[in-house]
């Protein structure tokens, strides 16, 4: 393992025919020092006990004899940092030190571990005990495998370094399925149904209508609210792969490199919905026949545990599918293909990826309720019925407030979809690295000369 950088402690080679468990006898110098030359009675030593050459080595570059010191130089201290393993048995005291660590028995050129001194440092492998030198990063992220920390600071880092291009594209996607949300839910929808769903004297009809109604509304309203949330997811792709290059793109190219994969994005994105759907069907369809035919408590809790086991299997297929997206859009990929190589990606990484998109969309949805629920109360203060029917929820929400409520929602959507898009992208090249050794080709791309070659600088490949 001699030749294992980082393994061994700073020292040096084992001489020619010395044994590495051997220390130099008291009585004759070390083997970084000049032998005396015999036969000359007429020179003394400068310390009777102790026998010195009279020219030296530079100071710091050699070794006292075991047992003694140098009259005026102090062995140098070891270098600092825990580096990147422990010392060989015996390092400091059995022979394998030497170079920076005190103690007998120094083999080899000094301060060069095994060997001469490496790329990385003087001591040999990577800085020796100073650890790896830092990874290239020519953009937001180093190119390594990434924390959470790091994945969460990539997508702000990207908002802020490329802000107009990013908050762009935001704002003009939040302003325009905003616009058609109200103008819907103003003109088209309104809220009769509501209000039969609260009338305690309403009938079996009525209700049956009004639910079909505010169903059919809510999903008119996350259509096009997925819609716009495709689109913005595609733009922001590729703004967050170039932004790890270190490469700026504006909306004109983003939206050039994207247009071509939306369609197939929103294919994935119906497919995952139809997934979605099928399992919720699958689990609740039995409990639903039990009370059907049987009724009473057993099938309602039949449908109960279906209901509960396909949420369960449902959210383990969307982490399974979650870099899907990525995936479809940077590896210019198929539907299908796509959704294949989330599952490779994810496979032994399930609740890493749970994980960090579950705390990214805390993060997002506490950040979205700061602004939102602020604008809300407004908007129920400046409407005509003001706070106490919206606390009760039985006034009547006119133009004032689906516009405020409106502009609410525009802001917290420019800040919260850059980052949730920023996550998933940097969650998938974080992926990649681990297990393809990405990193090397974003090197290659970035043009960082020598990443994973060995050259100083340099961080081998993940």
């Amino acid at each position: 393992m001699n030749d294992t950088p980082g393994w061994a402690s700073p020292g040096s080679t084992p001489s020619d025919g010395r044994d590495p468990g051997a220390s130099a006898p008291a009585d004759r110098p070390g083997p970084d020092q000049p032998t005396q030359p015999a036969g000359r009675p007429d020179e003394q030593p400068a310390d009777p006990g102790t026998k010195w050459s009279k020219e030296q080595p530079p100071p710091g570059q050699w070794s006292a004899p075991v047992g003694q010191a140098a009259p005026d130089q102090s062995p140098p201290p070891p270098p600092p940092g825990p580096g990147w393993g422990t010392p060989p048995p015996g390092g400091p005291a059995g022979g394998h030190g030497g170079g920076g660590h005190p103690g007998p028995g120094g083999y080899g050129p000094p301060g060069g571990g095994y060997g001469a001194p490496g790329p990385y440092g003087p001591y040999g492998g990577w800085g020796g005990w100073g650890g790896p030198p830092p990874a290239a990063k020519p953009g937001v992220i180093p190119l390594r495998p990434l924390g959470v920390g790091e994945i969460l600071d990539g997508a702000v880092s990207t908002m802020r370094t490329y802000w107009r291009t990013v908050l762009g594209i935001a704002l003009t996607v939040a302003v325009v399925t905003e616009i058609v949300v109200v103008l819907l839910q103003g003109l088209v929808l309104d809220d009769t149904g509501t209000q039969v769903l609260d009338d305690p004297s309403a009938t079996l009809d009525e209700l049956t209508r009004a639910m079909t109604d505010a169903m059919l509304g809510a999903g008119v309203v996350s259509l096009i609210t997925l819609i716009g949330t495709v689109v913005a997811t595609a733009l922001l792709t590729t703004v967050t792969s170039r932004a790890v290059l270190g490469k700026p793109v504006t909306t004109g190219e983003a939206w050039r490199d994207a247009r071509p994969r939306i369609p197939k994005l929103f294919g994935l994105i119906l497919l995952l919905m139809l997934i979605t759907a099928g399992v919720v069907a699958a689990g609740s369809l039995p409990g639903i026949l039990v009370t059907v035919t049987a009724g009473g408590a057993p099938g309602v809790a039949l449908t109960l545990l279906g209901l509960l086991g396909a949420a369960v299997l449902s959210l383990w297929l969307m982490v399974r599918f979650s870099l899907a997206s990525p995936a479809l859009m940077l590896e210019k990929q198929g539907v299908k293909k796509a959704l294949s190589r989330s599952v490779k990606l994810v496979r032994g990484s399930w609740w890493r990826v749970f994980g960090i998109q579950l705390l990214a969309v805390v993060i997002t949805n506490i950040v979205a309720s700061i602004i939102v629920v602020p604008f809300t109360f407004l908007a129920a203060a400046l409407d005509g019925d003001g706070l106490s029917g919206f606390i009760e929820g039985a006034g009547t929400y006119d133009w004032t407030f689906l516009v405020i409520t409106g502009i609410g929602a525009v802001i917290g959507s420019v800040i919260t979809m850059p980052i949730t898009a920023g996550v998933t992208v940097l969650l998938y090249i974080d992926q990649r690295i681990r297990r393809e050794a990405l990193d090397l080709e974003l090197a290659r791309a970035a043009g960082v000369q020598g990443h994973g070659s060995g050259a100083p600088g340099a961080t081998p490949g993940g």
